[in-house]
């Protein structure tokens, strides 16, 4: 019988909300993240939001659903991209 997959997971693969990069979480550079994540963002012609707030809300779901398990080092990583995906979005405080 096959493990049946988590319904994050379905969400992280299925998202009307954009297409990410494959192993775009994995990654250990936060500018790179957020490049990537702004990018896939912008591409997307299936979200619902602004290119800003879809990427900030694809990286916190990634953050909340897979914290538990992540290595502290790469929480700091997905943490500092954050802070990376304001600046390149012109944004100087939190939404």
């Amino acid at each position: 019988m096959a493990t049946a997959k988590k319904w994050s997971q379905d969400v992280t693969e299925h998202s009307d909300a954009m297409d990410l990069e494959e192993g775009v979480f994995e990654q250990h550079d936060p500018k790179a993240i957020a490049r990537s994540l702004k990018h896939s963002a912008e591409a997307s012609h299936r979200r619902k939001s602004e290119p800003y707030q879809s990427a900030m809300s694809m990286l916190t779901f990634y953050v909340n659903r897979a914290g538990k398990n992540l290595p502290a080092s790469q929480k700091k990583v997905l943490d500092n991209t954050k802070d990376e995906l304001r600046k390149l979005f012109g944004r100087d405080t939190e939404d």
